[in-house]
């Protein structure tokens, strides 16, 4: 059922565009940091990062021979697998049938890539890495440095976000409990040391965030920017006024809010620019928004995430789909959360948990592929969207709920201008094998690919591997 947009009142629509917009208003210096030669077509990254860990044995093609045995690894018994790979494992998808989780991507073979055996144990926490997942370091709760996201973000946005973030909050582990609206902080992304980023559950509000001046004739739209600019600006100088009566050390903190109001209003004066972009691309907002239904929510924060990269309002998303407590109600699931599934626990719909972790990627990679059909239909340069949009599947917790860090799958999808060799299936030797590789590797790979560098190693090492290479990107994923 489409909603009437035209009922809600000025004043409802203006609150709402303004929650939580100080929360990620910082300084857009990523102009300054653009590598010259890829200033031509506008590059993107999208990551997805899942909860519970993704299964590894489910993104095999079929005759591809690997040592990932069983239907799906879920508990703790995997860590006490009896295989040791001492070779790469590389094959081209083109001759192969994509595994069931993965058929909706059976259109993009050609620009898919299926990246299997790198580890990030020292990133690992207890049920997730945190932020080690997308920043390489050991912190869970706490940033230590950026993330990758973050960092490509500043670098290749070029419109009024440098990166924007979706989650899905609520209790991480208890059950029963419906997803809660407002911004979050899932452990996932961080702008620096102890500056996390902040992840906007409801997609009702990152629509209104992202896309509320189509919503308002342009007259109120002018009056709006207005209205904030002002708001702005008594902000400013009320924050200095303060500031003045702080000592040197406080001061210097306090500076922080001072700049955030100032990329704040040139953010708001910004996406005044861009709409007409908007209301072009932006999606139709509907029931589906309001939604508290966790498969709806995904939907949603997939078609805002989308139509965010085709507008310019950002290069660089970032999706949190599910936390550890999400019960996927859009399953026909009462009440067992995903944190009991990946202990082996019958979901209460009658799916055992292998098939319940499979039905959840297969869902994933559904919204994925969709992402994908919209950018491949948008014409860019010589090709399309997808040509210059990475997207990155991939779990907080490696390839299984514990003890999955020594094997971390990910699905890639897109292009990098083709600098990254897709179309094909990598599996690294085992966890301290000769020739295995840690995801820093394949970050620096995408790094790489964007034009970009992070020196010889990204985020900490593995000092259980000082004997190894781990250092560079990975040289069977470029071109």
């Amino acid at each position: 059922m489409k909603r009437n947009i035209k009922s809600l009142s000025r004043r409802d629509a203006i609150g709402k565009l303004s929650l939580g917009s100080g929360a990620v208003a910082f300084a857009p210096f990523l102009n300054s940091l653009r590598a010259a030669g890829n200033a031509a077509l506008p590059q993107r990254f999208v990551f997805v990062v899942k909860s519970s860990g993704l299964g590894r044995q489910n993104l095999v093609p079929s005759g591809i021979t690997t040592d990932l045995k069983g239907g799906i690894a879920y508990n703790e018994a995997e860590k006490n697998r009896d295989f040791t790979r001492t070779e790469i494992v590389t094959d081209s998808l083109a001759t192969h049938e994509l595994p069931e989780c993965l058929t909706s991507l059976g259109p993009f073979k050609d620009q898919l890539a299926i990246v299997q055996g790198l580890s990030g144990k020292n990133y690992t926490g207890n049920h997730t890495a945190g932020y080690g997942t997308l920043g390489c370091f050991n912190s869970e709760k706490v940033p230590m440095a950026p993330t990758l996201d973050y960092l490509l973000g500043s670098q290749f946005s070029t419109g009024p976000y440098p990166m924007y973030a979706m989650a899905m909050n609520g209790s991480l582990l208890g059950q029963n409990t419906p997803p809660e609206d407002g911004y979050c902080y899932p452990n996932i992304s961080s702008m620096g040391k102890s500056r996390p980023v902040p992840f906007q559950a409801s997609p009702e509000k990152s629509f209104m965030d992202l896309f509320g001046t189509t919503i308002l004739p342009e007259e109120e739209a002018r009056k709006n920017l207005t209205v904030k600019s002002n708001l702005m600006d008594f902000l400013k100088q009320d924050a200095k006024r303060i500031e003045g009566q702080l000592n040197p050390d406080e001061r210097e903190r306090f500076q922080n809010y001072t700049n955030a109001f100032e990329s704040l209003q040139m953010r708001e004066r910004s996406k005044a620019s861009y709409t007409g972009r908007i209301e072009k691309h932006a999606p139709e907002f509907t029931d589906l928004y309001t939604s508290g239904v966790e498969t709806d929510r995904q939907q949603c924060q997939f078609n805002i995430a989308t139509a965010a990269l085709i507008s310019g309002l950002t290069n660089v998303v970032t999706l949190r789909p599910d936390t550890l407590g999400t019960v996927y109600t859009g399953f026909g699931i009462k009440g067992t959360g995903l944190h009991a599934i990946g202990h082996g626990k019958e979901a209460d719909n009658g799916w055992d948990a292998a098939r319940t972790r499979r039905e959840i990627d297969k869902h994933h990679i559904k919204l994925i592929a969709e992402m994908a059909g919209k950018l491949k239909a948008t014409p860019e340069g010589d090709g399309t969207m997808l040509d210059n949009t990475l997207i990155v599947y991939t779990s907080c917790a490696g390839g299984s709920h514990h003890g999955g860090a020594d094997d971390w799958p990910f699905v890639m999808l897109g292009g990098v201008r083709n600098k990254l060799k897709m179309g094909q299936y990598l599996q690294f030797p085992t966890y301290q094998q000769k020739g295995h590789r840690t995801i820093a590797n394949l970050y620096m790979s995408i790094m790489n690919a964007a034009g970009t560098s992070y020196g010889d190693h990204f985020g900490q090492r593995d000092t259980v591997l000082k004997d190894f290479d781990v250092d560079g990107p990975l040289s069977e994923m470029l071109s």
